[in-house]
């Protein structure tokens, strides 16, 4: 038994809870901080959710406990239907797109000169530091109006009719505008993880005749199978949560075909000023955001 162990065994409960704070007093400003500007915000969420609050009309003035209305509200709202639909075709549509191009862009970058990587990779990186908003201006110019955005002007080399894109494609838009957006750091992170792909091993599958896609089938892809789910877990907590880039690029429209729940969250507590009501959108989608990580959680361990 070891000294601690034993000094444990001798104290009495109140002992042993002075004894944890004393060792852990260091912690205590970050836990506070926390529960200040996090489980505080969550909790006010959570019970603003259940009220009728609003920043105009008679419920301004009149706050009060509604129950469960905002959420039963919420199940014959049909903009709420479409904007769990959008949302998650943008979540799995930027997820499969960030994971596989920056694995691919990683992928190329392996095994190149130290002055390639650093060239190539300041430029990709580029996308990913700029602030989401000026992200979305770029891209907003990149799709725009059929006679003066960049993608249709590129089309018109090759013969191709221009295409309003923001308008007949606009989730699709907003969400290649995301992969773009951060698909740097997935490359980052795969770049990592191949560097430490044990070069025996690719040299062994060479001299056994295995090609490109045979090596990545099986050599690559299974070393760094974990950096693949956590990479994706990370991806999907924050894609839940875009909402500068779409609002920016696109306001939720055309028709509300891009109107994610965080659009719709903002519309309905900032717009309409029902607070109550937005306030409960966002504990729904502070939910899904855990049942992901969850779910995540579950098939890593597996």
């Amino acid at each position: 038994m070891t000294k601690n162990a034993a000094r444990g065994r001798l104290l009495s409960p109140a002992g042993r809870v002075g004894d944890l704070v004393y060792r852990t007093w260091m912690l205590w400003p970050a836990l506070v901080l926390l529960a200040i500007f996090f489980i505080g915000p969550i909790l006010m969420a959570l019970y603003y959710s259940f009220t009728n609050l609003a920043l105009s009309g008679s419920a301004a003035g009149n706050l009060r406990f509604t129950g469960l209305a905002n959420y039963s509200r919420m199940i014959k709202d049909s903009d709420m239907v479409s904007s769990i639909r959008a949302t998650l075709l943008f979540l799995i549509g930027s997820v499969v797109g960030q994971t596989v191009l920056g694995f691919f862009m990683a992928l190329l970058m392996k095994g190149k000169s130290t002055a390639f990587r650093r060239i190539t990779g300041s430029c990709v990186l580029t996308g990913w530091v700029m602030p989401e908003v000026v992200a979305a201006i770029c891209m907003y110019a990149f799709f725009y109006s059929k006679d003066s955005g960049t993608v249709n002007r590129i089309l018109a080399v090759f013969g191709a009719q221009p295409v309003a894109w923001l308008y007949k494609h606009a989730l699709l838009s907003v969400t290649i505008a995301n992969i773009w957006h951060g698909a740097a750091y997935s490359m980052m992170v795969f770049q990592a993880a191949l560097d430490n792909v044990s070069a025996d091993t690719e040299e062994s599958a060479m001299l056994d005749g295995a090609n490109r896609i045979q090596t990545l089938i099986h050599i690559y892809i299974p070393q760094v199978r974990s950096t693949i789910f956590s990479n994706t877990m990370l991806i999907t907590l924050k894609t839940i949560g875009v909402f500068d880039l779409i609002f920016t690029m696109t306001g939720g429209g055309p028709g509300g075909k891009t109107q994610t729940l965080p659009v719709y969250m903002y519309l309905q507590a900032f717009k309409s000023f029902q607070l109550g009501y937005g306030s409960a959108i966002s504990v729904v989608l502070l939910a899904l955001g855990i049942m992901l990580s969850v779910l995540y959680t579950r098939v890593y361990k597996e």
